[in-house]
């Protein structure tokens, strides 16, 4: 996986800040020697202010990540001043640019890699949305493609295929605003599911072929691995609370009720023993004796099943619909609060027709209990997108993508890199 690594701050620590439509979440870590990261402080709450992954209320957010933040500076012992943050929201757009540059036969260098990047951003140039991300997924020599870095490498073209995440700007400047008056620098967004896959996809799983799905509170993304690279990233407008939200109006009971219900006696496939297991629902509004009404776990399972499996549906189509379900392989992860539902795997196996493993930070230490599951795997992911270098991965920074300014300076990086 090839991206621009966050600078480590002033004091050594690295802050990661998920703000999802469920909860919101903050990490404080310092990098270890083995290129992970160790948690020291972690503060999360219920979230609000935040819909489908995006900000609606910016003071209620605000508040909510003001008391996230809070409760990680005070079990690390330290203040924070800037933090790397999720986007799950925004509709993120993918696009793939295939371009080639003259080389005449010499060895390729750090110049010829920016000449072939400025061209594949200046076709991209004009594109709606905000840049997200930008990286090239692999490069070709003579139009052998496949070369995972061709410096060195001698021929007559180099080419190269650039991915380009754009996401709507409004949600990124609304994030980045109510962040900031939290006192709180931004240092990077990163979309979900791409920090979810670092933190919790293997280097076999990114180098052959996965689908990452992350199934939050307000939106479900996905994200395709291949070749190491991140290819396509794409975005359902339905999640969790979607599914609270059909069993509080199947059921007239309160949301809060729904949540508890879905959590304690929900899942995705059903049991024979489910016609037998009575459970008490807590009725809206009502009072005494009519308070409750008793239903079998079979009608509950028979609101989640079907809002699951047309979720599970819509990513198919859309794999299907992107180009990138051949490359995605026979393989995905799920990751998010909504996958922990009894019976998610198991459906998902079945409507997707692929091998599928629940996803868990494995590259953070120090995290609790009740914080190493699927529902923080983009917390987790944050801070490993800052820990990693570029270097580790046969990239460019982001000094390096960027070409020299000024023809004297173009002509003496003309002659390092020829000379």
């Amino acid at each position: 996986m090839e991206y621009i690594a966050v600078p480590v701050g002033r004091n050594g620590l690295i802050a990661a800040l998920d703000v999802g439509t469920s909860k919101v979440c903050c990490f404080i870590a310092r990098p270890d020697a083995g290129g992970g990261a160790r948690v020291i402080g972690i503060g999360h709450q219920a979230s609000a202010g935040v819909k489908a992954g995006s900000v609606v209320d910016m003071d209620v957010a605000e508040e909510c990540i003001r008391g996230a933040v809070h409760q990680a500076e005070r079990m690390a012992g330290e203040t924070i001043r800037s933090v790397l943050v999720n986007l799950s929201g925004g509709r993120p757009t993918s696009h793939t640019v295939n371009v080639e540059v003259d080389i005449s036969g010499h060895a390729v260098g750090d110049l010829d890699l920016r000449r072939v990047v400025q061209r594949a951003r200046s076709s991209h140039a004009g594109t709606e949305g905000h840049l997200l991300y930008a990286t090239p997924t692999e490069y070709a020599i003579d139009g052998n493609r496949g070369v995972p870095n061709p410096r060195g490498m001698h021929g007559t073209t180099l080419g190269a295929s650039m991915h380009f995440l754009s996401v709507d700007h409004g949600p990124v400047r609304n994030l980045a605003t109510v962040i900031e008056r939290c006192h709180l620098e931004v240092e990077e967004i990163v979309v979900s599911p791409f920090a979810s896959g670092l933190s919790t996809l293997v280097e076999d799983e990114s180098d052959l072929g996965v689908t990452l799905i992350d199934m939050g509170g307000g939106t479900t993304t996905i994200a395709v691995f291949a070749g190491g690279s991140l290819l396509h990233v794409d975005t359902i407008p339905v999640g969790g609370y979607h599914v609270s939200n059909d069993i509080a109006h199947g059921l007239s009971t309160p949301l809060r009720q729904a949540e508890r219900l879905k959590t304690l006696y929900g899942s995705a496939i059903p049991s024979p023993a489910d016609e037998r297991e009575i459970i008490a629902v807590p009725q809206l509004g009502e009072s005494g004796a009519e308070a409750t009404q008793e239903i079998s776990r079979a009608l509950l399972v028979g609101i989640i099943q079907p809002r699951i499996e047309e979720t599970l549906e819509l990513i198919r189509e859309r794999l299907q619909a992107s180009g990138f379900a051949r490359a995605a392989g026979r393989r995905a992860v799920l990751t998010g609060g909504a996958c922990q539902l009894t019976g998610a795997r198991e459906l998902a196996a079945r409507v997707l027709d692929k091998q599928i493993r629940i996803g868990k930070p494995i590259r953070t230490h120090g995290l609790a209990e009740a914080t190493e599951g699927p529902a923080f795997a983009t917390c987790a992911g944050l801070l490993s997108f800052a820990t990693r270098t570029v270097d580790e991965l046969g990239g460019l920074s982001a000094h390096e993508m960027e070409m020299p300014k000024g023809r004297i300076a173009r002509l003496g990086h003309w002659f390092k890199e020829n000379f």
